[in-house]
């Protein structure tokens, strides 16, 4: 059921990109929930970082190797005999995949195929849920919002890269897991909006950015204020991924493919509109110009999720809107440097999640 949170207690869970933004705080929650984490994943990209200031490292069996790097992979999961899988391991950023498209498609499309080499024959595996991104489809710079079953596709490296993973999942569902012998492993890809919360530091984020900006009290660049995405607060898609995986391993085989976690319609909202919110909640006057320099690569213009299949078949929904996301994200980063620990706030931002699921159920 919606909000059963005992499931976790006891599963042995491997999560892949463990050290990153997104990963840290599923790792941590799962921890929470009484999970046996064991995490694989690249150092931190950034310092400071949310696996770091969590103690992650110290929290539960943690293995710092590439995903590429398939022998080694194939051996961590042959001998922690996970029965979860969540891979989020990535290159995560759309204008790193075009200084490095080579490293974007070798990390996120034969990272993901050796993941789902790694775990054939591995009997313990019962559900795997592989993140992929809202990027995954072919944009066509409309206003409706894109469905699981619109045709897959990617203008720049790294949205392309997913939508290969795509691929990648359901052939390998189809060839080697249920479609092809009865398994009973069960597998599904997440598609998630643009995910904002406390201890993103990554470059080209909007909020980071904004952040790194009022520190070194300097003016934000804003490439493209008027492009709209599906704004989300980190707890929302990765209380999607775990329900998901839930009713996975529980043995729901049509519940395999694809999946759509992002806001509610009136949050997809412009980059300017997003930037209004939380100069409003810092209460502080804006203070950002465009990018005038002519050298920024294509990047989508209107983009949005539509999130009908998780919410009426998995009893998803988002739980807040983008204003209450905003400001969970800035009062994470204001604790923060008030002197809390992150993993005192990052404790009590779940806490107050959980108590929403729990009301919504």
């Amino acid at each position: 059921m919606v909000g059963d949170f005992s499931f976790w207690s006891g599963k042995t869970v491997f999560v892949t990109g463990h050290t990153g933004f997104k990963g840290a705080w599923l790792s941590f929650w799962l921890t929470r929930l009484g999970a046996k984490v064991i995490g694989y994943s690249l150092a931190p990209e950034t310092n400071p970082n949310l696996f770091s200031l969590l103690e992650l490292g110290n929290s539960f069996e943690s293995h710092l190797a590439d995903i590429r790097e398939s022998e080694k992979l194939a051996s961590v999961i042959e001998g922690c005999k996970p029965e979860i899988v969540f891979h989020l391991a990535a290159q995560p950023l759309v204008r790193e995949s075009y200084h490095d498209p080579l490293v974007t498609f070798d990390t996120n499309v034969m990272g993901t195929a050796n993941l789902l080499q790694s775990i054939r024959g591995v009997q313990s595996v019962k559900s795997v849920v592989v993140i992929t991104t809202d990027k995954v489809y072919q944009n066509r710079e409309w206003e409706w919002p894109y469905r699981e079953n619109d045709p897959l596709g990617g203008h720049d490296p790294y949205s392309a890269s997913k939508a290969c993973a795509e691929i990648v999942v359901s052939s390998f569902r189809d060839s080697f897991f249920s479609g092809a012998n009865n398994s009973s492993l069960r597998i599904a890809s997440a598609r998630a909006g643009n995910v904002i919360g406390g201890g993103d530091w990554s470059a080209n984020r909007l909020i980071p950015d904004l952040i790194r900006s009022i520190e070194r009290s300097g003016e934000l660049i804003i490439r493209n204020p008027e492009s709209t995405r599906p704004w989300q607060h980190v707890l929302e898609p990765i209380w999607g991924y775990l329900l998901l995986a839930q009713k996975l391993y529980e043995n729901k085989k049509d519940l395999e493919g694809a999946w759509n976690f992002g806001p509610n319609p009136t949050d997809n909202l412009t980059v300017r509109q997003i930037l209004d919110l939380a100069y409003s909640v810092l209460n502080r006057e804006a203070s950002w110009q465009r990018d005038a320099s002519g050298t920024n690569p294509h990047e989508a213009q209107q983009l949005s999720l539509d999130i009908s299949k998780a919410t009426s078949r998995l009893g998803w929904r988002p739980l807040t809107n983008a204003k209450q996301g905003v400001e969970m994200t800035l009062s994470w980063y204001e604790r923060l440097i008030g002197g809390e620990s992150a993993i005192d706030i990052c404790k009590n931002q779940i806490l107050n999640y959980q108590q929403l699921i729990v009301e919504s159920a």
